[in-house]
């Protein structure tokens, strides 16, 4: 299987790779994006040492470092280390790599893959210093060599990695994020497989699995999305039965807490503040709260955005799609219908779903709807608005405003329908008294345009003049 996309991410790890320096890189994002596909296709046969860090999930405590290192050491073995003898420290441990790497030493470039490697540093285990050692006092001296980290638990990475104030303060030389495929990755994905799908569809798919190519990868050739949706999340033995819990627990020591905050964060799609999170999902307040959503929203499953007109009140809203999706339709739920997607599709409860779904789509694809406006030069910021009255209850809620640097604030309505959309007199009215609302909040210099993001376009009627600018669903797939 060919990587799909990735091409700067492709292009940085050759220039990389083609160096004549040490190189350190990291490479992190959401668990399932690709991470390590993207690395075993591009180097393939070029590793002189790749190892796979144990997985904690469902796993003895106790035992773990003990497990870390033997698994380790076999990996050295298999590379042609020759000493039977299993480290019981992680300083031994990197001294046999070292001792691996120098017997292959022909001064080509060598390439040590460690992947997974937030699952390494067990508690009590002094990974890190011995990490630390074995860059700073070996690595770093070969300008041949070329490490290679990755892993799942963003915020791990930037912590003990990237932002790390001590012996390997700086010495990340760089670092790659790897996204969830964009639609038009995600098109190039199923035609991959050879599964004929319309954009249509890979918008619904999208809204339920996001830009995600494990899941993505799970949809087989010849079957509808509602399908294939039915055998991934509805079926007795569903692909992503088990996912919700996997995520989280092998992602973040406390995962129950975690999901915890995820659960009561899919209460409310506008998201919440700190406070709010802290009352609604019983946590002590401290600093435990902050790094906790710090490290949800590096693993790209929260978005942070401050309310436009309110500087200070920081909200956070859970982002991922398929956390969305498993949160809305199966946990704690007692679906017994193994077709349920298929049976429910066109149900008024699905496509309630979908359109407030395509909002993330949306958002997901901030620079297409720009470049699509004309505006992919300008710097902006994209929020949802809500506008309270005088007594603190919602008055207007807008899907999203881009604040433009060109004085211009776009008014975006998102609209996922099968067919073009037709604005009637009463939403045309409803339209201008939200205009008028958002128009008092504006700057004197600013204008307000509004925007419809749409399937397909909007019926030209005798309501639709007051819409300034249409971005259909192709545009998304720039």
């Amino acid at each position: 299987m060919k990587v799909i996309g990735r091409i700067k991410e492709i292009e940085t790890l050759e220039s990389l790779c083609k160096s004549e320096s040490a190189e350190f890189v990291a490479v992190y994002g959401r668990r399932r994006v690709g991470k390590t596909f993207l690395i075993k296709e591009l180097f393939k046969e070029r590793f002189a040492f790749w190892h796979t860090g144990v997985s904690p999930y469902d796993k003895n405590k106790k035992g773990l470092m003990s497990d870390q290192l033997r698994e380790f050491h076999y990996s050295l073995m298999e590379y042609g280390y020759k000493k039977r003898s299993v480290p019981t420290n992680w300083i031994d441990a990197f001294h046999q790599l070292q001792e691996l790497l120098e017997s292959k030493d022909t001064g080509k470039r060598m390439v040590v893959f460690i992947d997974e490697l937030p699952w390494m540093d067990t508690a009590r285990s002094k990974f890190i210093p011995a990490f630390e050692h074995f860059w700073n006092g070996w690595c770093n001296k070969h300008d041949n060599v070329m490490l290679i980290v990755c892993g799942s638990a963003t915020s791990w990475i930037k912590d003990n990695l990237i932002n790390n104030k001590g012996g390997l303060y700086d010495r990340v030389t760089k670092e790659i994020k790897i996204q969830p495929f964009t639609l038009q990755e995600c098109e190039m994905l199923f035609k991959s497989k050879g599964i004929a799908m319309c954009r249509y569809d890979i918008v619904n798919a999208y809204m339920l699995f996001g830009g995600v190519p494990m899941y993505l990868n799970a949809f087989e050739k010849g079957l509808s999305v509602a399908q294939n949706v039915d055998n991934i999340l509805f079926s007795k033995s569903a692909t992503l039965k088990f996912e919700f819990d996997r995520l989280f627990k092998s992602l973040f020591k406390n995962g129950e807490q975690y999901q915890n905050v995820v659960r009561f964060l899919a209460t409310n799609r506008s998201g919440y503040t700190r406070q709010d999170i802290i009352d609604g999902a019983k946590l002590k307040n401290g600093g435990d709260v902050t790094d906790m959503l710090k490290a949800l929203e590096a693993s790209d499953f929260v978005r942070s955005y401050v309310p436009y007109g309110n500087s200070k009140r920081v909200k956070y809203k859970l982002s991922d799609n398929y956390c969305l999706a498993y949160l809305h339709f199966i946990d704690k739920k007692k679906v017994m219908d193994e077709h349920f997607w298929e049976n429910k599709n066109a149900s008024p409860e699905l496509n309630a779903w979908r359109g407030i779904a395509f909002e993330d789509v949306c958002f997901n694809h901030i620079r297409q709807i720009k470049k699509a406006l004309g505006v992919q030069s300008v710097h902006t910021t994209e929020q949802p608005l809500v506008i309270l009255d005088s007594k603190g209850k919602r008055e207007t809620q807008i899907d999203m405003i881009i604040v433009r640097d060109d004085n211009v604030v776009n008014i975006c309505e998102m609209k996922f329908y099968g067919k073009p959309f037709a604005i009637d007199n009463k939403y045309e009215m409803e339209l201008r008294e939200r205009i008028v609302s958002i128009a008092e909040t504006l700057k004197r210099t600013q204008t307000a345009h509004l925007t419809f993001i749409t399937s397909f376009g909007v019926t030209d009627n005798e309501y639709s003049s007051i819409v300034q600018k249409t971005v259909v669903m192709d545009a998304l797939f720039e």
